[in-house]
């Protein structure tokens, strides 16, 4: 049993694809290392008792097991406090930059004046050094390198840093030559680095000291297998212990191995790999490495509030719900569906950033819009009172009301991959992605009330259906809600302020869209939602976007780094060098 206890710390050193659960788990490190001190010194406890009057080699392989298991708990703590928010704020601040000493400066311009001679004042700009880029081995590796190269620099926006004018350059240099998919793959790549920094035991295994402790570690587990099976004498003890032994010694080494094969499979070792001019071939065990690697789910949630009113998939068990109260609850993941992030969403949201770029000096301009740029440029001024003169979170309602309204009325555009119905479509993943956010992660949308609106607006909805009678299905509900007139009497003045309901915004925003050309209102739509949601994505803090890569990541935190790349950020604060103002004596 001496045997054993060191094998409980192998275990609670855990894998390297994972040491924290949630980021306060890298905050709480102090007590993880209280904890491995703790569970050690029971450890070493346990060998010094079974020590004394001991006759075979079990005492000499515990302690190399101990030596194992206490490197793999070592590696997480370490890992642990690397990733706080704290030590990765401090690691990327970099060296404090005083600028030119502008005492001095002013000493020296007084003495000149005072010397009798003109003294003026030039600035002299600063040189603009070329963007470099690495010129790494082309294939998969070079791409998963560039991505890494990009992340050094950007991840200091996840721990809410500034970024420079020469950040913003070089990575739009880098991204003027993309297309959208290679766009996006590049984001997801740097995404999984982020993960990696923040939930696995990355930053200290992929280093040199990290490969030499994974080496001991396996090497000493090898030992004890060697040294159980051939030096002790296994005659005087019970099969079941020498089972129950075996079994800890073969877990424990398969579990190393397991750990090595991700190691060789990583992003991590590409990049190292494509750094050193290697290719993915001159591995010893080629086959291990994937063709492709899904980075992500790929997919958005989806809420439709329209089927929420309708009660389309009533709760089953209802009372038992309600007796653990977890009914409302399960509203939320009942009525949740998910679709898959299209190439046409990626092109239309990527497009719409690079025609923006283009039309607009500052870029940065987007990240205050959400979706008044699109009304105006396309001359639907009488729109704005959907965005401008109402909170983020009513737009959304307002929107998506209009959105599933629109959708429904419009049922005979059915050619997959016409323009105009690439635009109807994703119109409606946004805007159910965007009411999901609302409802389920209200801490990545600016702050509002949000939740009490789109419970009143699905009041207002259930209670208009069930006045109107028996309704059969979405269309029909569309049809009923178009007939309700919006426009002669507003519905804030007659409803007032204590209801935040947005159904009948909602339906007067589709009864003004329906005039237009079908081409035209799908168009706006799609434009209006690709700028919500870079509103929301600008306006959601690095934080947060961590929070949602250990549940897979969410398609918003792709657009926020996205936008960031091209320089659609306001974390760019450092837009010019130093003056280096001279005197210029005559």
């Amino acid at each position: 049993m001496s045997f054993w206890a060191p094998f409980l710390l192998l275990h609670l050193g855990g894998p390297d694809t994972i040491t924290a659960y949630s980021l306060e788990d890298n905050e709480l490190w102090l007590r993880h290392l209280a904890e491995l001190g703790f569970q050690s010194g029971v450890a070493v406890y346990i060998l010094l008792l079974s020590l004394p009057g001991s006759s075979d080699h079990l005492p000499l392989l515990s302690i190399s097991i101990y030596l194992a298991g206490f490197i793999k708990c070592f590696e997480r703590v370490q890992a642990l406090r690397l990733a706080n928010t704290e030590n990765l704020r401090e690691s990327m601040l970099g060296s404090p930059d005083p600028g030119p000493n502008y005492p001095k400066f002013m000493e020296e311009f007084r003495l000149r004046k005072s010397q009798g001679f003109s003294v003026r004042v030039e600035e002299v700009p600063e040189t603009s050094y070329p963007v470099i880029h690495h010129a790494y081995p082309a294939g998969r590796g070079k791409v998963i390198s560039e991505a890494y190269d990009l992340f050094q620099t950007f991840k200091r926006i996840f721990v809410d840093l500034i970024l420079t004018f020469e950040d913003r350059d070089a990575s739009q240099a880098y991204f003027h030559d993309l297309e959208y998919g290679e766009a996006f793959t590049t984001i997801e790549i740097e995404l999984g680095f982020a993960y990696d920094m923040l939930y696995t035991k990355a930053y200290v295994v992929y280093t040199f000291i990290g490969a030499f402790l994974r080496l001991t570690s396996v090497l000493l587990v090898l030992m004890v297998l060697a040294g159980f099976c051939f030096l002790c004498d296994t005659n005087h003890y019970r099969g079941i212990d020498i089972v129950i032994t075996y079994i800890l010694i073969s877990t424990s080494l398969m579990m190393e191995i397991f750990a090595v094969f991700t190691l060789l499979r990583s992003d991590w070792t590409d990049h190292w790999l494509s750094q050193h001019n290697y290719t993915r071939n001159m591995l010893i065990f080629p086959s291990l490495k994937k063709q492709t690697k899904r980075r992500w789910s790929g997919s958005i949630a989806q809420l439709d509030l329209m089927s929420v009113a309708l009660e389309e998939k009533p709760a089953s068990l209802l009372h038992i719900q309600k007796l653990f109260g977890i009914d409302k609850y399960r509203v939320k993941h009942r009525y949740r569906t998910y679709s898959n992030v299209s190439d046409n969403l990626k092109s239309l949201i990527y497009k719409q950033f690079l025609e923006f770029m283009k039309v607009n000096s500052d870029a940065i301009a987007l990240c205050s819009h959400k979706g008044s740029f699109s009304l105006r440029e396309n001359k639907c001024d009488t729109l704005l009172w959907s965005i401008s003169e109402v909170e983020f979170d009513q737009s959304i309602l307002i929107w998506h009301i209009a959105t599933t309204l629109c959708y429904y009325s419009d049922l005979d555009s059915d050619e997959d991959h016409t323009d105009i119905n690439v635009c109807r479509v994703e119109s409606k993943h946004v805007s159910e992605y965007l009411l999901h956010l609302l409802v389920a992660y209200p801490v990545m949308l600016p702050i509002g009330i949000g939740m009490i609106r789109y419970r009143d607006t699905c009041a207002d909805a259930m209670r208009f259906f069930k006045d109107k009678g028996p309704i059969n299905g979405k269309v029909e509900a569309c049809e009923k809600l178009l007939l309700v007139d919006c426009t002669e009497v507003l519905p804030h003045e007659v409803k007032g302020d204590r209801s935040k309901s947005a159904l009948f915004d909602g339906c007067r925003l589709a009864s003004s869209l329906k005039k237009m050309k079908s081409e035209d209102m799908w168009k706006i739509m799609s434009q209006v939602w690709i700028e919500m949601l870079a509103y929301a994505a600008t306006h959601c803090r690095g934080f947060h976007h961590e929070q949602q890569l250990r549940k897979g990541g969410e398609f918003l935190t792709h657009v926020w780094l996205l936008m960031a790349h091209l320089g659609i950020t306001e974390q760019f604060q450092v837009y010019q060098g130093h003056a280096r103002a001279r005197l210029n004596v005559s």
